[in-house]
């Protein structure tokens, strides 16, 4: 017989089975939603201290954010844990350390910057080694270079930012970096990198194929790095070359800045290529053509033109003609009268002049010019307006050893030579006659036109004396009187009148010899002397102190002579 109350009672605990089993169901779906969350991959996540998890950003606290960790378990996310909060989403994964799994408020303590550090080491340590290439961003200075972070904070040295010693290393920070990793410390975990080796390494390949590809002749591209007095250092792509200031223009430039700039790009003509020295030199003005080539029939012989005063030297004055193309007129083809000591008294800088092509020496790229040329020679008329005989009136404007410069008009002189001064007077020095600024009228003697020189002669506004007056009035054999005016030692002047002189040898003052003339008669000591002998053509009397004593006892003899005869024909007449 069946039991039904059984029956009933079985079917009871069958429903209460299913529905024990369902809140079983229930209970693993929610916890295999919670375990989930654990999973990272294959693995569950440790929710230990130390430990790094992944989490899901789910809300906002204020400014920072609230991230879902699983087990119902969350955290607070300063906002500074982001480089870029503003672009934070919710819903969005993130992985967190977490520093503290029992805080009083409920909340878990994670830090995302840290867990990203660890995160970012392992991943290094299992992905670079040393010399291999990393990027970065530098985010601060510290004692001897720069803190740059490529996922870990890592350290550049000063010494290897660039490869020329930077300025202020401060400049770099915030900006993005290639770099090599120099130096790996895994039990200090440090790392140093240089970005100057990752650039030596580039230019190095950059070099090689530069060197490879370029030849002399080639107009290439580079950029000015370095701007120096002497020229430009131009980057070619891994080697520099040098664009001397010479080179840089066929025109004068004072200083390469006047005409490049630090990175400016800059086309040049490779001039010539050393590989082994790794040199190069460049060219930019010979990327046109010289214009020196056509220079002889763009400025002819003869030409005249003009041009600006650029330069002023102490020797003369560099006129450009045209751009890169200059001529030197020198001191002395400036004027044909003024007397220059320097060009500045004449051009200035900038000053507009005409100039006449005196000479081209194309191969040295020079060509003399002159300024005079273009204006009339006065010299040209100097022979009619001065004829030889004219007597004319000039300033003494110099005076020399040898002469007197005498001008006659504005840039004209004429030499009054000392033998020139007086007929009879023995002149040493022009300054006994002369002195500079004196007015003196003078005689024309000869004009040298193609020397130009003028020859005065003041002697010869009067009659040479020695023609007649003087031969007329110093006879030889008279005695005459004078003043000792010069010792010799050969002799003593001595002034017979005003500017006449004769000469007293020393053979002709005693009868003894004489050594020495100042021992037996002295400077302004009047005399009597005898006239041996009168010379026209030389200019010259000759002297003698003894034989006019020899002529006074003579004399003095015949009248002691006649004063005896006197006497005796006096007694004769008594007797």
């Amino acid at each position: 017989m069946v039991d039904y109350n059984l029956l009933n009672s079985l079917g009871n605990l069958e429903d209460l089975e299913n529905e024990a089993n369902a809140a079983v169901m229930d209970a693993l779906g929610e916890a295999a939603n919670d375990i989930n969350q654990l999973i990272s991959g294959d693995e569950v996540q440790d929710f230990s201290s130390g430990a790094i998890v992944k989490g899901k950003i789910s809300g906002h606290a204020g400014v920072d954010f609230i991230v879902e960790l699983g087990l119902k378990s969350e955290g607070v996310l300063d906002r500074g844990e982001f480089d870029e909060p503003e672009n934070v989403k919710i819903g969005q994964e993130v992985h967190v350390l977490l520093e503290d799994t029992e805080l009083d408020s409920g909340l878990v303590k994670i830090s995302k910057r840290k867990a990203d550090r660890i995160i970012n080491w392992d991943n290094i340590m299992n992905t670079k080694k040393e010399g291999d290439p990393v990027v970065g961003k530098v985010s601060k200075k510290i004692k001897g270079g720069l803190l740059v972070d490529i996922g870990v904070p890592v350290f550049l040295p000063a010494s290897q930012v660039d490869i020329r010693r930077p300025g202020e290393i401060s400049d770099w920070i915030g900006r993005s970096i290639d770099a090599v990793i120099l130096k790996i410390d895994e039990e200090r975990r440090n790392i140093v990198i240089s970005r100057r080796k990752m650039i030596e390494q580039q230019r190095e390949e950059l070099k090689k194929k530069t060197l490879g590809g370029i030849d002399v002749g080639s107009v290439i591209k580079g950029t000015v790095k370095n701007i120096a007095d002497f020229g430009v250092f131009i980057d070619l792509g891994g080697i520099d070359g040098l664009l001397h200031i010479t080179d840089m223009s066929w025109g004068r430039i004072n200083h390469p800045s006047e005409m490049v700039k630090i990175d400016q790009e800059i086309e040049v003509k490779v001039l010539q290529i050393d590989k082994d020295k790794e040199k190069i030199a460049l060219g930019l003005k010979q990327k046109d053509a010289s214009p020196w080539e056509n220079i002889e029939s763009k400025y002819p012989v003869g030409s005249v033109h003009q041009g600006e005063v650029v330069n002023i030297m102490s020797y003369g004055a560099f006129i450009k003609l045209e751009s890169g193309v200059e001529g030197l007129v020198h001191i002395s083809e400036m004027s044909w009268t003024k007397r220059i000591n320097h060009p500045s008294e004449v051009v200035s800088q900038g000053q507009v002049v005409q100039c006449k092509v005196l000479e081209i020496n194309k191969d040295k790229q020079e060509i003399s010019l002159g300024m005079k040329q273009v204006e009339e020679n006065p010299w040209d008329r100097v022979a009619d307006k001065y004829p030889p005989g004219s007597i004319v009136e000039g300033k003494v404007r110099n005076i020399a050893n040898y002469g007197a410069f005498i001008e006659i008009e504005e840039g004209i002189d004429g030499l009054l030579h000392v033998s020139d001064l007086s007929w009879t007077k023995k002149v040493g020095h022009p300054s006994e006659m002369l002195k500079k600024g004196d007015t003196v009228q003078s005689v024309v003697l000869s004009v040298d036109q193609e020397k130009q020189r003028i020859a005065l002669g003041v002697k010869q506004l009067q009659e040479d004396p020695w023609l007649n007056a003087i031969p007329n009035a110093y006879r030889p054999g008279m005695v005459v009187k004078g003043m000792v005016t010069k010792i010799a030692n050969f002799g003593v002047f001595v002034e017979l009148e005003d500017g006449l002189e004769g000469l007293l040898h020393v053979s002709e003052i005693a009868d003894h010899k004489v050594e020495k003339p100042e021992d037996v008669v002295k400077a302004g000591q009047p005399l009597e002397v005898k006239i041996l002998r009168v010379d026209s053509d030389e200019r010259k009397i000759g002297l003698s102190l003894k034989r006019a004593q020899w002529a006074a006892e003579e004399e003095k003899r015949e009248e002691e002579r006649k004063e005896r005869q006197t006497k005796r024909g006096l007694r004769g007449g008594l007797e």
